[in-house]
């Protein structure tokens, strides 16, 4: 057991920060996470109809949520491909959706995986030495951004969990378990 403890300090050690920063844009999605539960153990299980519902009045549903932490992680990996990406206040920072269609959530999920997967590799070829830059001209660092997109996924992770209570849905997320052949 020490061994793999050591083996993992070292790597720990030898990690460069965009690595530590890739790291966190996945725990926030993906789990192991500090925190509690990530984004996709939250989304796990929920269906288009519940994402589609609005069990506290005047607050955004869990699609909407799910399609603007999509729409934030591309602004990130736009900014960082040089475009300014500015979608605050518009149609792509607060999308509509397809209430109910089980295909377009699907697709949804899909997006915001493919997304955070594409941000994640960005992330990892990035210089550490050029974190302190900005994104874009007149914008703050790479490194604010970046750790900015953890925080925002994690403020709306949290909002999904808070709507999964009120839909009377479990805020943790087990896999199903599947049998096969060998499975008395």
């Amino acid at each position: 057991m020490t061994d793999d403890y050591d083996s993992r300090l070292l790597r720990i050690e030898l990690m460069r920060e965009v690595e530590r920063i890739a790291d966190q844009l996945r725990r926030a999605h993906e789990g192991a996470a500090w925190h509690g539960p990530a984004l996709n153990e939250l989304l796990g299980g929920v269906t288009a109809a519940q994402a589609a519902a609005r069990p506290v009045a005047g607050a955004h549903c869990i699609w909407e949520l799910v399609l603007h932490v999509e729409a934030w992680e591309r602004v990130a990996l736009r900014r960082l491909g040089g475009d300014p990406a500015r979608i605050y206040d518009t149609g792509e920072d607060w999308a509509g959706i397809d209430a109910g269609d089980d295909g377009a959530w699907r697709e949804t999920l899909a997006r915001l995986a493919a997304t955070n997967a594409a941000l994640r590799e960005a992330v990892a070829a990035l210089d550490d030495a050029r974190l302190d830059e900005p994104i874009y001209p007149e914008m703050s660092s790479r490194y604010v951004t970046l750790h900015g997109v953890v925080q925002h996924t994690l403020y709306h992770a949290g909002q999904v969990a808070v709507l999964k209570k009120a839909l009377g849905l479990p805020t943790s997320y087990t896999p199903p378990v599947t049998q096969d052949a060998t499975t008395p």
